[in-house]
C-alpha cells in the first residue's frame, strides 16, 4: 500500500527504496495491464432522465455540492444534474496551462474541475501539453496518439452519455462524442465496480473521479490528501464503493494528485489541493455552465505538433 503510494505520486521512482527496483517496474507494469483491461468491456449503459409521472422532466437546481469523508479522508461531491450543461475548456494562451480558477472567472462558469494529464517533466511542466486525446465540442483539439490505434479516455457525447474506456478516434466520432480527456482506470462499468477490494486500489493519495447515474447526473468525486490531520487520501476502491452508494453506473479515474480541484462559481477553492506550491497550471478542465452554447473555447494547440511542445518551459 505504501509504494502504491509512491507511485501515484510525481516521485514514482522512490518506491524502489521500498520494495526494489525491479519489483516497482513489475508493479507499473501490472497497473498499466490492469488499467488497460479495466477499459475493455463496452459499457451499454443508457440515461434514463427522472420525470414527475406525467413524462415532464422533474426540474432541480443545476449543481450541488456535498462533503464526503471516510476512513482517513475527506473531499467534496459535486452533482450536475444535466450533463449537457459541460464543457471541456482549455488554456487561453499558448506555452502554459491555466489555473481552473482562471478559466472560471475567464468564462462565466458556475463550477469546475481539473481533467486530464499532462507531460510534466522533472515535476516542473508547464501544464501545456496534455496527455493522448483532447476533445472539446465534438473536435480534436490535441491527438497525442502518435502510433497508437486507441486511448482509454473520460468524457461525455452529445446527448450527454459519459463515455469513458478504451476507444479509437473513429470509434469515438461514430459515438458523437462532445467532451473529452485520455485518463485511466475506468472503475465502474455497467453498474458493477471494477475494482474488487482496497488493497488492489492502487494505493492512497487525492483524487478526481467522474461518474454518471442511470439519470444522466454527473457525479465529479474530489478526494483531498497528503495532509495528516485533515486527510491522508482514498484508494480508487474507496472512491469506486462511494460512487456506487450514489448511483453511479459508470465512472472513471482523472487526473489527481496535486491537479485535484474544485472551484465554485465565485471562482473560490472549495478543497484543499495538496501542493504546497498551490493550484496547478493545467491543460483541460471540465466546467459547468448555464448556457454552455454561448461558451466559445479557441483551440490553443491549432497548428501545432505534440512534438514541437516544450512542456518543461515557462
Amino acid at each position: 500500500m505504501l509504494a502504491d503510494s509512491i507511485i501515484t505520486t510525481q516521485h514514482r521512482e522512490w518506491a524502489k527504496y521500498i520494495i526494489g527496483e525491479k519489483a516497482l517496474r513489475e508493479r507499473v507494469a501490472l497497473y498499466v495491464k490492469q488499467f488497460n483491461d479495466m477499459g475493455e468491456e463496452r459499457d451499454e449503459h443508457t440515461i434514463k432522465p427522472t420525470t414527475d409521472g406525467s413524462g415532464e422532466v422533474t426540474p432541480e437546481k443545476l449543481t450541488s455540492v456535498e462533503e464526503v469523508s471516510g476512513e482517513g479522508y475527506h473531499g467534496y461531491l459535486l452533482t450536475v444534474r444535466d450533463p449537457k450543461k459541460i464543457r471541456l475548456v482549455v488554456p487561453n494562451k499558448r506555452g502554459r496551462g491555466e489555473k481552473i480558477t482562471s478559466m472560471v472567472k475567464r468564462t462565466g462558469a458556475i463550477a469546475g474541475v481539473n481533467a486530464g494529464g499532462f507531460a510534466d517533466p522533472n515535476w516542473k511542466g508547464n501544464g501545456f501539453k496534455p496527455i493522448g486525446l483532447v476533445i472539446s465540442q465534438g473536435k480534436i483539439y490535441y491527438n497525442g496518439l502518435g502510433g497508437k490505434k486507441s486511448v482509454q479516455i473520460v468524457g461525455i457525447d452529445k446527448n450527454g452519455k459519459m463515455l469513458a474506456g478504451n476507444y479509437s478516434i473513429s470509434e469515438l466520432m461514430d459515438l458523437g462524442i462532445s467532451e473529452a480527456v485520455s485518463f485511466s482506470p475506468r472503475i465502474i462499468v455497467n453498474g458493477k465496480g471494477l475494482i474488487k477490494n482496497r488493497a488492489q486500489g492502487w494505493g492512497v493519495a487525492p483524487r478526481t473521479v467522474m461518474a454518471q447515474k442511470e439519470d444522466g447526473t454527473i457525479l465529479f468525486l474530489l478526494i483531498d490528501g497528503r495532509q495528516p490531520g485533515y486527510s491522508i487520501g482514498a484508494t480508487l476502491y474507496d472512491a469506486q464503493q462511494i460512487l456506487l452508494e450514489h448511483g453511479a453506473v459508470i465512472a472513471a479515474n482523472l487526473d489527481g494528485g496535486s491537479s485535484t480541484v474544485l472551484v465554485d462559481e465565485q471562482g473560490q477553492i472549495v478543497n484543499k489541493p495538496s501542493s504546497s506550491a498551490g493550484e496547478r497550471y493545467l491543460p483541460t478542465g471540465f466546467l459547468v455552465f448555464d448556457n454552455p452554447e454561448s461558451v466559445d473555447v479557441p483551440n490553443i494547440w491549432a497548428g501545432m505538433k505534440p512534438s514541437e511542445i516544450d512542456a518543461g518551459k515557462w
